[in-house]
């Protein structure tokens, strides 16, 4: 395989956890991504009021500057510290509600309502639950996916997107024999595989 060694590699949630509560989120950036705006176009495609989902959001700084222009921000993120700091650096008041589908789940919604955050795994998601998406930004989310889920995380993406969704994927390239990941390397043609 040309994923090197990383193709048995597994980073659990406790570990994700972790990250968040040590400060170690050499992920997250304080800045918005510099392909999201170059390529907002493709995502909105002259659309407005998209429903734009953020897998693995973290605290994404983008979700805000996209709910700002009139769209709804929905967002999956198994740490709580992390959704909290995001509402709480943006000084945005929200509520907290259990969400009765996911066992101890909670969805953070700002008062706003137009920016939901899910505190869960995203495989618990399913459009029953969150619905369907007319966007995806997924700029750290397949890089950081276990090798060995990224089937499952593909198959779920594509149940929750509609058929006229626009999808950016962020990965990176480089020597997979040499870093162990995340972000883990993943390769055009496994993006292919699994997307179509």
């Amino acid at each position: 395989s040309d994923i090197g060694s990383q193709k048995e590699r597994v980073v659990t949630e406790e570990e994700w956890l972790q990250r968040w509560e040590m400060g170690n989120i050499g992920f997250h950036k304080e800045q918005r991504h510099p392909l999201l705006q170059k390529y907002l176009d493709v995502l909105l495609n002259g659309r407005s009021g998209l429903r734009i989902f953020f897998p693995l959001c973290g605290k994404a700084v983008e979700m805000k500057w996209l709910a700002d222009m009139g769209h709804s921000v929905i967002g999956v993120e198994v740490s709580e510290q992390a959704v909290k700091d995001f509402f709480s650096e943006h000084s945005l008041p929200y509520c907290e509600e259990p969400v009765p589908e996911i066992s101890g789940a909670k969805m953070f919604q700002s008062t706003s309502g137009n920016i939901s955050l899910y505190c869960c795994s995203i495989y618990d998601l399913s459009s029953s639950i969150v619905g369907k998406f007319d966007g995806v930004w997924d700029r750290g989310a397949l890089v950081a996916v276990n090798p060995r889920d990224r089937q499952r995380y593909a198959s779920l993406m594509i149940n929750l997107v509609e058929k006229s969704s626009s999808y950016l994927l962020v990965t990176v390239s480089y020597d997979p024999n040499k870093h162990k990941g995340p972000p883990f390397y993943v390769p055009e043609s496994e993006v292919k595989n699994l997307f179509g």
